[in-house]
């Protein structure tokens, strides 16, 4: 668990599977990541996040309120897969999904940087990635905004996204660990 100013990043509470499944169904939401998750996909990413941050005390985490402990979304760390077909293999990833009535308000800001920081405190990683669509100005505002520095070196068409597909380019940046 890691705490902000205004938020909880927590392992997700069983009866947080519907709001999870409204947060990845909302059209908003799937916008930036290529479509909106059928409710089986939302059941089993649920299960998979739960099983993760147990077995390894990270990954994508609940995001919820101080004070009233709403989910507002999605915010955390994850080892991407190096058998992934994805440029970005075995590299960890700071990432956030946020309902859009919570957007515009910093949180994705705030739970990005506490996350970044955990991972380099808690975790020890010596670096740590974000990507996102070449148009999705919103999240490369998060990643300046939480210390970030753009790599285009490492900018890569997305796999999984066909040419001329609006989000196949994407950005990469990276925060490094200053005491490593």
């Amino acid at each position: 668990m890691i705490s902000s100013a205004r938020l909880t990043l927590r392992n997700y509470r069983p009866d947080e599977k519907e709001r999870f499944a409204e947060l990845n169904a909302d059209p908003k939401v799937g916008e930036w990541l290529g479509g909106t998750m059928s409710r089986e996909a939302s059941d089993a990413s649920f299960d998979t996040r739960r099983q993760e941050i147990d077995q390894h005390g990270f990954g994508l985490w609940a995001a919820a309120l101080k004070g009233d402990d709403t989910m507002i979304g999605s915010v955390g760390l994850r080892r991407l897969p190096l058998a992934w077909d994805h440029p970005m293999g075995g590299e960890v990833e700071v990432g956030w999904r946020l309902f859009p009535s919570a957007w515009g308000a910093g949180y994705a800001s705030e739970a990005a940087a506490a996350c970044v920081a955990f991972g380099f405190s808690q975790l020890r990683l010596a670096q740590i990635v974000s990507f996102t669509a070449t148009t999705n100005a919103r999240s490369e505002a998060v990643m300046r905004r939480i210390g970030m520095t753009r790599d285009p070196a490492r900018d890569f068409d997305h796999p999984s996204r066909a040419p001329g597909h609006p989000l196949r380019r994407h950005i990469v940046y990276v925060a490094l660990n200053p005491e490593l």
